[in-house]
């Protein structure tokens, strides 16, 4: 079983698998995967627990350089790719929780945001904190719906 999960991974293919409690886990190679004991997301019922997403492109496992903007847009990024794992999108996400290690880029996470969702925008918090995995400026959780 073990192999064929790594072949399906290679291809890119994303997993899910049950719980006997009747908790699903997600995962997607196309989304950075976990730097500790967490799931990239879990499925519990109709709601959809995405864990934290910072700005690493996948395919490096590092943080990605440039300016804050370009950062946020790899979170969603990021965030689109285990809303499509999980056979959804941006679009039913209920609640974000953004985190900012510098609460003055909040106008910043609005704009980039703008070109990621739609009315009605879920619901959202901004929390400033002192600081974030691999020292990243942002960090975004998710709370998704599903049919």
């Amino acid at each position: 079983m073990k192999n064929k999960l790594s072949i399906l991974l290679m291809m890119g293919i994303s997993i899910c698998s049950w719980a006997d409690n009747g908790k699903r886990s997600i995962y997607t190679p196309n989304a950075p995967a976990p730097i500790g004991t967490y799931s990239q997301a879990i499925q519990w019922g109709n709601t959809i627990y995405i864990s934290g997403q910072i700005p690493i492109d996948p395919k490096t496992g590092e943080l990605v350089q440039g300016n804050f903007n370009d950062q946020v847009r790899q979170v969603f990024i990021n965030l689109n790719e285990i809303t499509k794992a999980a056979d959804g999108t941006l679009d039913d996400i209920l609640k974000l929780t953004i985190y900012l290690h510098d609460l003055t880029n909040f106008n910043q996470v609005n704009e980039v945001m703008k070109e990621y969702f739609h009315e009605p925008y879920p619901a959202r918090a901004a929390i400033e904190i002192k600081a974030l995995p691999k020292n990243a400026p942002v960090e975004i959780e998710a709370v998704m719906g599903s049919l």
